[in-house]
């Protein structure tokens, strides 16, 4: 198997080609990349950024450059010495144009005759034989005119929607409306997408549609054009977006494996906590959801907790009852999840029960089936992971029963009565639930409580648990020596298309840890100064504003009613508060317009600017350096200040990466300052030494450092590549600096393969070592 020793993602879109990706392949070698890694290749939806709603997986997107993009993209890659990873979407299709997605359009067109029938996860008996559509408005179809709901030749036109028409149904010249109830689908108002669908979907997204791919011929044909980029040598590597929502993984993987002939695959699997992955998948990991968790909490100072804990509780509590905990809280986000935008998934559960000890069917009784779908939800609110995959993970149920019976005692005859059936792998209902589960926890978590729970919003990212606040250097060394055994070439990352916040925007605000007391000084007066009603939100934005900045006033506005929306205490995505809106523009507003609130918050980014810098340079050698394969995220090689999709998909200006990397290539060793170049000679650096010299990255032993500000210094060895970042650089500035600190090498002289100096002894002063920038990168001499 050819492994990468690092990855850097591009994101192939209709604006950014695979012929661009062509152009910079020469650029990625330079910058030490060992292999280019593209978003999702095959045909999708018109118009979209992502790629992950594919609708022909039989073709590579004429809008992302076709097969001749992808061969030129691939043939530059080899000319550079790049291997290529690709990333594939195997649970769900796009559905939202249906006359532009074969497979959907002829499951509305045949219903269950359909060749395809098969290949959707579709609950006829419930739908009475058709597909329920959740795109009317309020006005029932009888009220519509003529113009905007009419036969047009084979097609059932609704305002500017198409849909198929049966076979025949439309032969006598009925109405609209008649030839509609004839056909195998049927158009219901939107709202009952929460409660009434009987197709599964990607999370609560009605136009991304859920495949079978655990059906053989599903699989063959959703893979044909993947298998032939491996049979042709045109990729080395799969990315596998979303395996939980599958209804097998491992059986996935493993006919994977056959395709691709056991290549490299990874997978977008969230981990909680110290969770394990089934050790017989056959993947070399996850995409470092895990790592980053990591990586972030070792530069928070824990002595930070106490005071932002206290800010946090008076916020929550000046409008609302505050949740106990984080744990809490997302009991109740995911409850809310299971009992709303998902609840369809919830009810399909129930009807695929088989439960034993039940003493009559449950439709028949529509209390129980209630209670059932009570239980169920409380369930799936008290899971503590993503999903178990059965019989791997049933501690996890049993977890979640205990947890259930203690919130909903009055359930615990109902759990009871179903457990026995959650419980067996060979079970419809548990095989749903276990596909269901990882979407209330994403739903819930990711995109509820990330957006509640604010007291340090770099702590809240995908795969994070942001219940544990800091982790001091010991647990670092032991969470990296354990994946170093485990999991030696699986993904590291810190910034992707789906974290919440850039890399460099979550290493400024982690700065606030150190300055908490500053910190609640600063977002009271700017409260008091633009004030909103919501001190939680107003937290998430004052922090999203310090560790962005100085991002414009236009994404800034975008982002904050994404926030206020998922969060959804003050206004929502269906029935947003126009007027709470229109304050919090106002508040962003303040940031721009105010001189007041600049002036407040120019005093704060003072403080944070230059430590900031500091733990964004650790941060990424830590995550370069550490056991792993990492991945550097498009453009995150200078300062990646983004915040939330799809602010952190904006095009990428190579021209001036590449003008500075030149620069650092003729010997400039520049400021650590807000052009990023210090950052571009890090990340170079780094990359260019693990592909080149992969034989110094092969171990990991921890390094201590003596004296005084030692707890300030973290340093690995990895077989003769050493790391050395500095943390909590706020707290070493006020004890006066490294002082007489030293770092002790096995190597009796070594160079710092950023700044090309030599230092000839074993014992390293830190402030000498660290003079220049925050981090060393050191190799022994006889290795340079």
């Amino acid at each position: 198997m050819r492994v990468p020793q690092s990855t850097y993602r591009l994101q192939i879109t209709p604006n950014f080609t695979l012929s661009d990706a062509a152009e910079v392949t020469a650029y990625l070698h330079d910058l030490g990349a060992s292999w280019i890694y593209l978003s999702p290749l095959l045909k999708a939806e018109k118009g979209s950024d992502h790629g992950y709603d594919v609708i022909d997986h039989s073709q590579v997107d004429p809008d992302r450059g076709g097969a001749e993009g992808l061969d030129r993209a691939v043939a530059a890659a080899r000319n550079a010495g790049l291997g290529v990873l690709i990333d594939i979407v195997p649970n769900h299709v796009g559905v939202n144009t249906p006359h532009t997605s074969a497979w959907w359009w002829d499951l509305l067109t045949h219903g269950r005759d359909s060749r395809y029938a098969d290949a959707f996860d579709v609950d006829w008996e419930f739908g009475h034989g058709k597909v329920r559509l959740p795109v009317l408005g309020d006005d029932p179809l009888e009220s519509l005119s003529a113009d905007d709901f009419r036969i047009v030749g084979d097609q059932l036109h609704f305002y500017d929607n198409r849909f198929p028409l049966k076979p025949g149904s439309a032969d006598d010249g009925a109405d609209a409306v008649t030839v509609h109830s004839r056909q195998n689908y049927e158009l219901v108002n939107w709202h009952r997408a929460d409660y009434d669908l009987n197709y599964r979907r990607f999370f609560a997204v009605n136009t991304l549609a859920g495949i079978r791919v655990e059906n053989a011929s599903v699989f063959d044909e959703s893979h044909a054009e993947i298998g032939r980029w491996f049979k042709e040598g045109l990729a080395d590597g799969l990315r596998v977006d979303h395996p939980d929502g599958l209804k097998d993984p491992r059986g996935y993987l493993d006919r994977l494996a056959e395709l691709t002939g056991g290549s490299y695959v990874l997978v977008e699997k969230i981990l909680e906590g110290r969770e394990k992955m089934p050790a017989d998948w056959a993947t070399a990991g996850t995409t470092g959801y895990d790592a980053l968790a990591d990586f972030d909490r070792v530069l928070v100072d824990a002595a930070g907790q106490a005071t932002l804990d206290a800010l946090d509780l008076r916020l929550a509590t000046e409008s609302r009852p505050a949740p106990t905990s984080f744990t809490a809280l997302i009991h109740d986000t995911k409850r809310g999840i299971a009992d709303g935008i998902l609840r369809s998934e919830v009810l399909r559960i129930v009807r695929d029960l088989d439960v034993p000890s039940w003493p009559r069917p449950l439709e028949t009784d529509a209390l129980e089936a209630d209670a059932v779908a009570d239980a169920i939800a409380e369930l799936l609110a008290c899971f503590p992971v993503y999903r178990s995959y059965l019989p791997f993970g049933i501690e996890a149920l049993g977890e979640a029963v205990d947890l259930a019976g203690q919130h909903r005692p009055d359930l615990s005859s109902t759990i009871d009565a179903v457990v026995p059936a959650l419980s067996d792998p060979a079970n419809v209902a548990a095989q749903r639930f276990q596909q269901t589960s990882g979407m209330v926890m994403a739903k819930g978590v990711e995109d509820t409580a990330f957006y509640r729970f604010n007291r340090l919003t770099s702590l809240n990212e995908v795969g994070a648990d942001p219940g544990e606040f800091a982790i001091p250097v010991a647990e670092f060394h032991h969470r990296q020596e354990t994946r170093h055994t485990d999991y030696a070439t699986a993904m590291t990352t810190l910034s992707t298309h789906d974290t919440k916040r850039g890399e460099d925007t979550r290493a400024r605000i982690s700065v606030i840890s150190e300055l908490a007391e500053e910190w609640a000084s600063t977002l009271q007066q700017v409260r008091v100064l633009a004030p909103l009603g919501d001190g939680q939100l107003e937290n998430l934005l004052w922090q999203a504003i310090v560790g962005s900045a100085p991002a414009s006033r236009e994404r800034l506005h975008a982002y904050a009613e994404k926030a206020a929306r998922e969060a959804g205490d003050s206004t929502n995505w269906l029935s947003p508060d126009h007027d709470f809106e229109a304050r919090m523009h106002r508040v962003v507003d303040s940031a721009f317009d105010s001189h007041e609130v600049r002036r407040v918050l120019s005093g704060f980014l003072e403080q944070v600017r230059m430590p900031g810098w500091s733990n964004s340079l650790s941060l990424k050698l830590l995550q370069l350096t550490a056991p792993g394969s990492p991945d550097v995220y498009q453009g995150s090689e200078l300062w990646e200040t983004s915040l939330v999709d799809p602010d952190n998909r904006r095009a990428v200006d190579y021209g001036e990466r590449r003008s500075i990397l030149a620069r650092l290539d003729a010997g400039d060793l520049p400021p650590l300052d807000e052009t990023g170049a210090a950052k571009l000679l890090v990340v170079s650096r780094a990359l260019r030494l693990k592909r080149d010299r992969p034989g110094l990255f092969t171990g990991y032993q921890p390094l201590v450092a003596e004296g005084a500000a030692a707890s300030h210094a973290i340093a690995f060895d990895r077989g003769g590549a050493i790391t050395v970042a500095t943390r909590l650089p706020v707290g070493l500035a006020r004890a006066g600096g490294w002082g007489e600190t030293t770092l002790t090498t096995d190597y009796r002289a070594t160079v710092d393969v950023i700044t090309g100096r030599h230092f000839a002894s074993a014992t390293l002063p830190l402030t000498e070592l660290l003079s220049r920038y925050p981090v060393a990168l050191l190799v022994p001499e006889e290795e340079a």
